[in-house]
């Protein structure tokens, strides 16, 4: 076994103490903070990166920032160094293990994450995606490895802004181990090389959402040109095939957050979050069932063989994009207008009446009224979008 030199060395304050873990571009370690007597953990970049300053210098601005941040489903930064060559980043100690320790647990086991456990670990997560979003400061790595866990099985995101950082050296793709995101996780937009913004993680996170509940990501590759080929162009598997147990309404949420085209996706980390609180309240035993057919006319709790729909179908390429192969509505459906019934509203996924000041369906989780110029979430009566401006009434099959 390779001895470890920095083993017992002090690095400015912080003396290492033992390995905690080592990913493609860090090793952390356990380490004793001998001016305030506590254990913290220390992430130690490869010796490679202290060679370029320009590096160095984005490392340490992006290290202040991050340092910002202050939620309690984030990891706390006390501090940020170099020593020796040696660049390295000291973080709130968090010894629970990660989410990827217990999804490999359940794996092991033929077993599966259920919705009562999901839904308070990913709404903690995406109220820190929230937050951090609004910072302006965007994670681009989510994946079972940077959610660590603490004692009381509460989620903590870590390694924000690292990625950040790595991607802005040039032959970061080329150093032997290192990369920018995880290809099992990456977005699209990520896997084209374009810009990136919070729906990024917002992808990631159904990626996670997907594995938690099903045992395996959405797609499958030996190789990364494989894995963003599939993450551009290919439609995800429905969860409901590989895990009979979820429902059309996590179905429905999970496929919103892998949609290929960011404006299509949950515009929030909070929105996924309370779509995801309701499909958990209505799958609880006491919880009040609406008496009705489910998705297509299905009955409810069954799956479909029909795809999720999206209100974004526009039949042809969009900024790159190729178009879903979701379609709006199944040829055999019949779309019902929302003013049927005065004072309720037909979601145009599942036609289930809703309350008008809903902005996601009640049953299946859909989006009930989302602009079409900026992707945002509207509730059902209104007639124009309170994020851009722009006109609402268009929303029904004489958009496309």
């Amino acid at each position: 076994m390779q001895q470890d030199d920095l083993i017992g060395t002090i690095l400015g304050n912080y003396r290492i103490l033992a390995p905690l873990g080592q990913g493609g571009m860090a090793r952390v370690y356990r380490a004793h903070q001998e001016s305030l007597d506590r254990e913290v953990a220390v992430k130690v970049l490869p010796l490679w990166y202290a060679a370029d300053r320009n590096f160095v210098e984005r490392f340490n601005l992006e290290a202040r920032l991050v340092a910002r941040l202050s939620h309690p489903n984030i990891v706390t930064v006390h501090d940020a160094s170099e020593q020796n060559g040696h660049l390295y980043i000291v973080m709130q100690l968090v010894d629970g293990g990660t989410l990827k320790h217990l999804l490999d647990q359940l794996h092991l086991q033929g077993r599966t994450m259920n919705i009562a456990q999901v839904t308070p670990i990913f709404g903690q997560l995406a109220s820190a995606l929230t937050y951090a979003h609004e910072q302006g400061i965007i994670h681009r790595d989510i994946k079972p490895v940077n959610v660590l866990m603490d004692r009381s099985g509460r989620p903590i995101l870590s390694d924000f802004g690292i990625a950040k950082v790595l991607a802005s050296t040039k032959d970061s793709l080329t150093r032997p181990g290192a990369g920018v995101g995880t290809p099992e996780y990456m977005s699209p937009e990520q896997c084209h090389g374009g810009q990136v913004d919070g729906r990024a993680d917002i992808y990631s996170l159904g990626v996670m959402l997907f594995e938690a509940l099903t045992g395996q990501t959405p797609f499958l590759g030996d190789n990364y040109p494989a894995l963003a080929h599939s993450h551009i162009y290919e439609t995800p598997p429905r969860p409901s095939t590989l895990n009979p147990a979820i429902s059309p309404a996590i179905e429905q949420i999970i496929l919103t957050a892998l949609m290929k085209y960011p404006l299509q996706r949950y515009q929030r980390a909070s929105d996924m979050a309370e779509a995801l609180e309701r499909a958990h309240m209505q799958s609880t035993p006491h919880a009040i069932r609406p008496a009705t057919m489910g998705m297509y006319g299905q009955q409810q709790g069954k799956a479909s063989s029909i795809g999720p729909t999206t209100p974004f179908d526009r039949r042809k390429m969009v900024q790159g994009y190729p178009t879903p192969a979701y379609s709006t509505y199944p040829s055999h459906v019949t779309p019902l207008s929302s003013s049927s019934q005065p004072g309720q509203h037909h979601c145009l996924a599942c036609h289930y009446l809703n309350k008008p000041q809903m902005r996601f369906c009640t049953k299946c989780g859909s989006p009930l009224n989302q602009c079409m110029t900026c992707g945002g979430y509207n509730p059902a009566n209104n007639r124009f979008c309170t994020k851009c401006g722009q006109s609402l009434t268009a929303r029904g099959l004489s958009a496309w």
